[in-house]
């Protein structure tokens, strides 16, 4: 029973060395690639350039046929002129003089049913296309454009289109590559202003959502990376602007994250040097346990009522501390062991409860045990006790340090079977728990609203009672703090 510390126990040196992180392979090195301010400025000289290659088609289909109806209102008027003519008398070097400003090797005219040659140059060249202007439709205006850019060679056409005054239609025959070499030029026009209307939109865009966008989310991601690698400094935490659109909400989501984070970080940190100082007092701790268990041996001998009654107890104590030195590991985190579970009367342990809170007759709390006699419940008993110190601890500490008087400052524990399981609830008259240590009321370091409080009194009440397929919570009272908690009943437990 001495308990002294061996080689083997689990504060050793060898027990604290974290296992070595697994290699990690170097990756390999990439090409660098465009950034986002480039590939931005790129897309939109592309979808500019687009925008203009849908508006340049219906443009060359235009200017084609402003082109000839230009020609055609030319030899409508010329028309007009050699009809005007006394007889129709009209030197034939005027007739080719008008053909020739047209552009055109002939010109007929149909008016009255009947067709007239006005004008004709020595030598027609064949005809190799029609062109009808009197009811072109935007498709087929647009195919014409292109079919006579990129026509291989000279040629004539013939283009009919709507007459003036009387006359039924007009007829031209001219050579298409005046009409394609004026295309050529509108075209190489429209590339040369595309590219400086695409120049100038692109850098307004660019420079636009370089201010709006690109420039916050690169904010964003210095500050990813720069966290990344030393994500305990507070101070590379992002600001978040006053924005309200997405990248506003994704800078506040940044830095709450970051914040937290970073909190995260410092207590596992300050829980990891708890640890290391635990294990570390945890090797002298079980010496000193086991020289006072020896002490306490002694006391079994002297022949005092008070101490034969309060000997056992204070061996139970010491066994249980030091099979807690056992139990704990390194970095300070204990692992309970599984619940030996067989029934046990819970009015005697209320009864050794009032001993270990030192609650005896002239003490400043009272101590009030309302379980019933016969009542049993299937658990360990060592553990459940610890569970009911716990919540008598601080039960105790609380009224203690409240000015209310003495005959105020009490400690109830009931039980009584409720549905299939034992209910246990330890309640006391204090002022109750603060509604901010609620929400996280039995986690390990964040219960505890006292100054010097470790919070690890519920957390481990309610680890025991999980181990023992229960559960424990807080009740809404008015007044006070009421701790219920509730157990599988003992199938030989009497009520």
């Amino acid at each position: 029973r001495s308990g002294a510390c061996c080689g083997s126990c689990a504060c050793s040196g060898d027990a604290m060395k974290p296992d070595a992180p697994p290699a990690i392979p170097a990756a390999e090195p990439k090409r660098r690639r465009p950034g986002l301010s480039t590939r931005l400025l790129l897309l939109t000289l592309l979808f500019v350039m687009l925008a203009e290659v849908l508006i340049y088609v219906p443009s060359i289909a235009n200017f084609r046929r402003n082109w000839i109806n230009d020609r055609i209102a030319v030899a409508q008027i010329a028309a007009m002129v050699l009809e005007a003519a006394p007889d129709g008398a009209v030197p034939l070097d005027l007739e080719r003089k008008l053909v020739a400003q047209i552009g055109a090797y002939s010109v007929a005219v149909r008016s009255g049913g009947a067709r007239r040659l006005l004008a004709v140059t020595d030598m027609p060249p064949a005809i190799a296309r029609d062109v009808d202007m009197r009811d072109a439709g935007a498709f087929a205006l647009a195919a014409d454009a292109f079919e006579t850019l990129l026509s291989p060679e000279p040629r004539a056409i013939r283009i009919v289109g709507p007459g003036a005054a009387e006359a039924e239609f007009i007829e031209l025959v001219m050579d298409e590559t005046p009409l394609r070499d004026a295309m050529v030029r509108f075209s190489v026009n429209i590339l040369f202003l595309s590219l400086i209307i695409s120049a100038i939109t692109a850098l307004l865009v660019y420079v636009a959502l370089h201010l709006i966008i690109v420039g916050p989310v690169r904010r964003l991601t210095s500050s990813i990376i720069e966290f990344g690698r030393h994500p305990e400094n507070a101070s590379l935490i992002v600001r978040p602007s006053s924005r309200g659109d997405e990248i506003g909400l994704a800078e506040r989501a940044l830095a709450t994250m970051q914040w937290t984070l970073a909190n995260e970080l410092r207590e596992k940190k300050h829980l990891a040097a708890l640890g290391l100082a635990v294990s570390k007092i945890n090797h002298d701790l079980r010496n000193i346990l086991a020289s006072a268990q020896l002490f306490s041996d002694r006391l079994g001998a002297v022949g005092d009522p008070t101490v034969q009654r309060l000997a056992p107890r204070i061996v139970a104590a010491l066994d249980r501390a030091i099979g807690l030195c056992r139990s704990t590991l390194a970095y300070g985190r204990a692992v309970e062991r599984a619940p030996d579970k067989h029934p046990v009367r819970l009015s005697p342990l209320v009864e050794e409860l009032r001993d270990l809170l030192g609650l005896g007759e002239g003490a400043p709390v009272t101590l009030v045990n309302l379980v019933p006699p016969g009542l049993e419940v299937e658990a360990d008993a060592e553990q459940l006790s610890r569970v009911l110190l716990n919540l008598g601890r601080n039960a105790l500490q609380v009224l203690t340090e409240g000015d209310m008087p003495s005959q105020e400052k009490v400690i109830t524990v009931t039980a009584r079977r409720a549905a299939g399981g034992i209910e246990i609830e330890v309640a006391d008259t204090g002022p109750g728990v603060p509604p901010r240590a609620r929400e996280r009321l039995f986690e390990a370091f964040q219960s505890s609203t006292r100054p010097g409080g470790t919070g690890l009194g519920l957390a481990i009440a309610s680890e025991l009672v999980a181990a023992h397929s229960g559960r424990i919570e807080l009740l809404d009272t008015p007044a006070g703090a009421t701790f219920r908690i509730r157990l599988p009943a003992s199938p030989r437990g009497r009520g």
